[in-house]
């Protein structure tokens, strides 16, 4: 058996998989995330080993016993500054904190050759930018900064005493040059470090340590591998067998991402994309991202007054429609196609007969829109979508499913445990770490559980929508407050 271990934003989530590929076991925990300032997104790493140490120990002991290697998966980009003995510093800075927009600046005017080198521009949410904050603002801890991990990788560091990483995770920080799969020094010398200040880099399907003994204790486990394993977006692609070009992915998480597996480095810099390193060797992908996803649908339902996220689906169902209510689901901000850490949420065309229900709805749509634009985006940059295959907790409803279809104008596939999505290929990893099989034996695609077919006259009504959307942020951007940190 092999375990697998997601550290989400929200939560935390371990699953184990049997020999023959099947989930036998999973367990979750919440966490939470401090806003101290506007703009601002952090967590407290100790949050992150208790939350995690939890779900694991959740699991059933006959099957943790059973385990044979470890995987990790984890929210990409977040700062995570120790010092020598490996204390963290401060609270971790997160992949939606947008405080270092104006670092963003000074970074690409440092290096030009940012962007060639890195295969993105730089943008808050990346690693780089936060250390380029810290630097400025606090300069007393990065003076003792030591080491920057990814959150994954100090869950690593605390169950092995490792400071490795993973080239996928990796490829978000700006300090990887995503071709070679390698640091860069020019881009660690443009904010103040240098190599011994990053963890030693590991494809996703190596061996990177063991568990010590007093982790393997408290987590119920044998001393088992640790797999490098890889960023959230890419483990869910392992977990959906998303591993050729052509193939591609869209998570309903916190965040959506459209993510598209290419045989080479294909970056699309200006419209903000990311290209990175995927979590196999020799094999790269594109992403269109989107900040708030079902964590916007979700964010609505609870000002619409829902007990419950499920309750709020299901009305947005049985309404079936929005009432021409159209909304921006910017509520973190965006990155594709935007750039814009001030972009805001908003509703338009609200009338005294809109209903929460609807609010729900618009909001469906609204998410499905912002993929759209990603969609687009990644067409425009030679990007070739063949199948695409949906995965994390929004894939549990299959209206939101026909709705997306309509709107994307194509087929989408929701295979069998599509919601387990990152924790799953974590396990995956695992395996492929241990036992070194094939790619293709370990990560064979599960069955098809459902094909959701764009719906035509919902297509029709979605492309004529879909303009008076995508107008009403150009419309609104230059009243979307600009303040800094």
């Amino acid at each position: 058996m092999f375990l697998g271990l997601d550290l989400g934003t929200s939560s935390a989530k371990a699953v184990i998989v049997d020999d023959s590929g099947q989930q036998v076991a999973e367990a979750s925990a919440h966490l939470n995330v401090s806003r101290p300032y506007p703009l601002w997104s952090e967590q407290d790493p100790a949050d992150w080993v208790t939350a995690s140490e939890t779900a694991i120990c959740s699991l059933p002991k006959r099957f943790r016993e059973q385990v044979r290697g470890l995987g990790l998966s984890g929210q990409m980009h977040g700062a995570t500054l120790l010092d020598g003995s490996g204390t963290p510093l401060r609270p971790a800075i997160l992949w939606n904190d947008g405080r270092a927009h104006l670092e963003c600046s000074e970074i690409e005017d440092k290096e030009p050759a940012l962007r060639t080198i890195t295969g993105n521009k730089a943008m808050p949410g990346f690693t780089a930018p936060k250390l380029a904050w810290v630097r400025k603002n606090e300069p007393e801890i990065f003076s003792k900064t030591r080491k920057v991990v990814l959150p994954k990788d100090y869950l690593r560091f605390v169950w092995t005493g490792d400071y490795t990483t993973d080239m996928s995770d990796a490829s978000g920080t700006l300090w990887l040059d995503v071709r070679a799969r390698a640091w860069s020094q020019e881009m660690l010398t443009g904010t103040g470090l240098e190599d011994g200040h990053m963890p030693i880099l590991f494809e996703g399907t190596a061996v990177t340590g063991e568990l010590s003994q007093s982790a393997a204790t408290r987590l119920g486990l044998p001393r088992v591998p640790v797999a490098a394993g890889a960023g959230d977006q890419a483990a869910g692609a392992v977990g959906a067998s998303v591993l050729q070009p052509g193939e591609a992915s869209l998570s309903l998480g916190t965040s959506g991402v459209l993510f598209l597996v290419t045989d080479q480095f294909r970056p699309n810099v200006d419209e903000a994309t990311h290209a990175f390193c995927h979590a196999v060797p020799e094999t790269w992908h594109q992403m269109a991202v989107i900040l708030s996803a079902a964590s916007a649908v979700d964010a609505v339902a609870r000002m619409a007054g829902f007990a419950s996220a499920v309750e709020a689906y299901a009305a947005a169902e049985a309404h079936g429609s929005s009432d021409g209510v159209l909304f921006l689901p910017y509520l973190s901000g965006e990155r594709t196609p935007h750039d814009d850490p001030h972009a805001k949420g908003a509703f338009f065309g609200l009338t005294s007969e809109t209903t929460p229900a609807s609010l729900v709805h618009a909001a469906l749509e609204g998410v499905a829109f912002a993929f759209s634009d990603g969609q687009d985006v990644l067409k425009r940059g030679g990007g070739e979508i063949e199948t695409v295959s949906v995965i994390g907790g929004g894939a549990r409803s299959s209206y939101w499913g026909t709705l997306l279809a309509s709107v994307l104008d194509r087929p989408l596939l929701y295979r069998e445990g599509a919601e387990r999505g990152p924790a799953n290929g974590a396990a995956r990893l695992a395996r492929l770490a241990v036992t070194s099989e094939p790619i293709t034996d370990v990560c064979a695609p599960g069955p098809v559980r459902e094909t959701i077919a764009p719906v035509p006259h919902l297509k029709e009504a979605y492309a004529e929508r879909f303009e008076t959307w995508r107008a009403l942020y150009r419309s609104t951007k230059h009243l979307m407050p600009q303040g800094a940190q």
